[in-house]
């Protein structure tokens, strides 16, 4: 067995903060350091006391070197990070200290980026000694951490209210203490976790605060730079906006720290003990975060940004049994605690975003989980631009989707058990058309942790609402993004697959429009693959490629005469409808199909001239796929709908259409509900028209696309990738919306592309897992047939319906003659909303650092000082004498419950 250098050993058994663990090679201690100093650094070292302050004379006397190599050797070690220095005595004389690895030398290791990149054991180093040490003790560790490892400061503005605050619970206080001496550095904690390929797209740099004479540290031993105290308040600031964590060290008593951490519960390892040990206590700040539930709205923010998991969505209303009871964190107080207690899941299991009883159905069924109830509170109170602020963190398009969304959220809404769901919907689109009527537009700002634009170009291919979401949301993060699209505008089947009469161009254009001014590039009349490459924007230095190229083929029906003159695919015919060509269908026309596009179909074929439209489906009225609404409108305009006829074949005389054959459907699926239509060939008719129009099926052009790209391919021709990620085979190709699902609604393609922006942000950044801390957007939908609805809680309003353009026949036209809610309709119909979710916090899961409180627009959820004690701050020396007590106190409990259980 290999003995390894003996020196090394005693110095990892030195500064290890394991008690009564006896240093092998084997250990992080050794294998950690082993790479990274001189048998006659270690010597320096070990002629140190841990954590004692030395003058450069005093270690060399104590080491038998000269004082020249002793000072020398003592910088190297600095720049490494195995020791710190300070001038906290009397004569301001320079002082060394060799610390424990944690917090210490392991942290300090891994700030020196050059270092940890060419001995990435350091940042696995890192990782074992900020847990290792921590594995037995965590449960026995009292309220306030017992001078050990860091502490959570509140967010100020959450406590600035609060008359029982110490002032050493503000970081204001703090930065104030340390006036004029600040420096900034990376993150350690997300440094070692990008070299352990962990990274959970919290990036590392500039996000921590060195204070005192440890900002001197790390300016001259290259780990940091000088900043002022704006820049520090900024980078706090900064910090919140992006839902990261305050932390100050707590292991020199209650007049010093050496640094304020912005900390994220996936990559931070001081947040990681109450995380995986489930034991708060660690680092947790004296306040507990409650939700007034009259207030709360369930739009979910606080849950998305809670750092512990501590918030998650349920329900305000009750159960025929009585209240939903929300199962709380065990906590190891009087409790045996082992492994068994642990969570080693907790990254992603923090991510959970409602509890298993449901939650809010509106919020749960929309694709992109919007905060439903939250936008309809704000719409009721007039506040009409925040209420699109609040849909634009989900959706960018809210008067798109007003116009033309299937409405799943109404589909689940509480309301409909009773008379008619909330008009949902139409709520959005009048708050859409509000914000589109404005001089001054609302444009997203740019929201990231380094407060400046990436680097990192990113190609978007295709410009439908898949593509143009995850452009929105790339930009919204300061990427620069070009959308390539290979039709001369953009919107993809929004500006060529769905009618003006359903979706005015305008409004479209004026959504794009803000994308533009967001700095999105739009290169349009470009066909990837064909006039350039994706090797060839690699070459042009695009780091990404979102692939959202949509549907954009008609399918046929593979029977005879389809190649006639008169016959179209439903998609052909509609892009050239909305290209503003010639389209005049003067004569009879048959539809084929029973879909959403065959219905836009029938009605601009009215529109285009038609003298008689029929539709034939092979489902019958109550399975066929198109909206009843849809169905309503058609035949309002005089379109003849026939169910369960499949067609055979076209009748052609002269080269041009005379008729079309129809067989009887007799059902459309086989036993496992798969498609597989069988005919009655005896029961056929034969319909005389001019035009038929294929509306079955839509279908992918790649074209060139994927030439030379490792993208493989699905059933259906679509892309193949991961269901969470969306990434492909290419791993710098990602894909989203029609061409992953195949043909689904915009809204479906919004919540792809939302997701594909995450994937691309990590993916771009060298390190970052695309899954681990991923927020998987996944809800449960209350059980809405075993609720009490108090009658006082039941407007009288009947949904509210909006009216039409007077005087203009709709079969007419192509214009939308739909008009939006009148604001007193709005006041009415969100009146009729039950708010049944509603936010619950786990309080012995939360950590008390108000992240939650800077993300609720409604004023309900606040911290409050219940657990002062978990302010102490005692220096790391004095740690047993409150950690022993507590434990025994804690064990004697344990007894307590043991017996009482016998």
């Amino acid at each position: 067995m290999d003995e390894g250098r003996a020196l090394i050993l005693k110095l990892g058994q030195k500064i290890t903060d394991r008690m009564g663990h006896k240093v092998t090679v084997e250990d992080a201690e050794y294998w950690g350091l082993a790479g990274s100093i001189t048998d006659e650094m270690a010597e320096v070292a070990l002629a140190m006391k841990v954590r004692k302050p030395m003058s450069a004379k005093e270690v060399a006397k104590k080491c038998k070197k000269d004082l020249d190599r002793t000072e020398a050797l003592l910088q190297e070690m600095s720049v490494i990070g195995l020791i710190e220095y300070n001038w906290e005595n009397r004569d301001h004389q320079k002082q060394y200290i060799l610390p424990m690895f944690v917090p210490g030398c392991a942290e300090f290791m891994n700030m020196n980026k050059e270092h940890v990149e060419s001995h990435p054991e350091v940042a696995k180093l890192f990782h074992e000694m900020s847990r290792l040490p921590l594995e037995k003790v965590t449960p026995m560790v009292p309220l306030g951490g017992g001078g050990i490892g860091m502490h959570v400061i509140p967010v100020e503005k959450a406590i600035s209210t609060e008359q029982k605050s110490l002032s050493i619970e503000h970081i204001s206080h703090w930065v104030k203490k340390y006036k004029g001496k600040y420096a900034v550095g990376a993150c350690s904690c997300r440094r070692s976790r990008r070299i352990l390929g962990e990274g959970c797209g919290h990036l590392e740099d500039e996000m921590c605060i060195g204070v005192g004479d440890m900002a001197d540290y790390l300016v001259e031993t290259n780990k940091g730079r000088y900043i002022d105290e704006a820049k520090v308040m900024e980078i706090l600031k900064r910090a919140e906006d992006n839902g990261l964590v305050h932390q100050i060290t707590n292991i020199d008593g209650e007049d010093k720290i050496f640094a304020i951490c912005n900390c994220c519960v996936c990559s931070c390892y001081a947040l990681r003990t109450s995380q995986l040990f489930n034991t708060p206590n660690m680092s947790r700040s004296a306040y507990v975060a409650k939700v007034d539930g009259d207030k709360c709205v369930a739009c979910g923010q606080c849950v998305e940004y809670c750092p512990s998991g501590a918030v998650k969505l349920g329900q305000k209303l009750c159960t025929k049994d009585g209240p939903v009871e929300y199962k709380r964190q065990e906590l190891p107080d009087s409790v045996k605690w082992g492994p068994e207690k642990w969570n080693e899941n907790y990254r992603d299991d923090n991510q959970i975003n409602c509890y298993d009883t449901g939650t809010a159905p509106c919020k749960t069924k929309c694709p992109a989980h919007i905060g439903v109830q939250g936008y309809l509170k704000m719409a009721s109170q007039g506040r009409y631009e925040e209420a699109l602020k609040l849909i634009k963190k989900d959706n960018p398009f809210p008067a798109v989707c007003g116009s033309i969304c299937n409405r799943r959220c109404e589909e689940a809404c509480t309301r409909g058990t009773i008379d008619q769901a909330v008009a949902i919907d139409e709520v959005k689109k009048f708050i859409a058309m509000q914000e589109l009527s404005r001089e001054k537009r609302y444009i997203p700002p740019m929201v990231n942790q380094i407060g400046k634009p990436y680097p990192q170009k990113i190609a978007v291919i295709g410009a439908g609402p898949a593509g143009m979401t995850c452009a929105f949301f790339l930009a919204q993060k300061g990427y620069p993004v070009t959308v390539f699209e290979k039709n001369q505008r953009p919107g993809g089947m929004l500006t060529y697959g769905i009618p003006k009469f359903r979706l005015e161009k305008d409004v479209l254009e004026a959504e794009i429009d803000v994308l533009r001014q967001m700095g999105v590039e739009f290169q349009c009349g470009v066909e990837i693959g064909k006039d350039v490459t994706m090797e060839e924007l690699r070459k042009k230095e695009y780091k990404a490629f979102y692939l959202a190229i949509g549907c954009q083929g008609g399918r046929k029906a593979n029977i005879p005469g389809e190649d006639a003159k008169g016959v179209y695919t439903g998609v052909e015919f509609l892009h050239r409808s909305n290209s503003r060509e010639d389209i005049s269908l003067p004569g009879r026309t048959v539809v084929i199909g029973g879909g959403n596009v065959a219905v836009d179909v029938a009605r601009s074929s009215v529109r285009a001239g038609s003298s008689s439209v029929s539709m034939y489906c092979l489902e019958d009225r109550l399975t066929m796929p198109a909206a009843n609404e849809e169905v309503v409108e058609a035949l309002e305009e005089g379109i003849e709908i026939h169910n369960s006829w499949g067609p055979k074949e076209i009748i052609i005389e002269d080269g041009s259409v005379r008729g079309i054959v129809l067989q009887k459907c007799v059902s459309v699926t086989d036993r496992d509900g798969n498609f597989h239509p069988q005919y009655d060939e005896t029961n056929c008719i034969t319909v005389e028209c001019e035009h038929v129009l294929i509306s079955i099926g839509q279908s992918i052009i790649w074209g060139d696309l994927l030439h030379g790209s490792k993208v493989e391919l699905a059933g259906g021709g679509r892309a193949a990738a991961d269901s969470l990620t969306y990434q492909t085979a290419q791993p710098d190709v990602f894909v989203g919306g029609d061409v992953f699902t195949g043909p689904r609604f915009a809204i479906d393609a919004i919540a792809a592309g939302k997701e594909g922006a995450v994937s691309i942000h990590r993916y771009v950044h060298e390190g970052q897992s695309l899954t681990i801390g991923r927020n998987r957007r996944e809800f449960i939908e209350l059980d809405r047939e075993n609720l009490v609805i108090p009658r006082e809680s039941v407007s009288c309003f009947k949904r509210q319906e909006p009216g039409k353009v007077s005087g203009v026949d709709p079969k007419t036209t192509f214009d939308d003659t739909r008009l939006p809610l009148t604001e007193e309709q709005v006041k009415a119909e969100t009146a009729r909303c039950l708010g049944c979710g509603a936010s619950v916090v786990d309080r012995n899961r939360c950590i008390g650092c108000g992240v939650c409180t800077t993300k609720c627009e409604f004023d309900a959820i606040h911290l409050f000082r219940e657990l002062p004690e978990a302010s102490r701050m005692v220096k790391s020396e004095d740690k047993m004498k409150m950690v022993l007590p507590y434990a025994m106190k804690r064990q004697i409990r344990i007894i307590r419950n043991k017996n009482r259980s016998v």
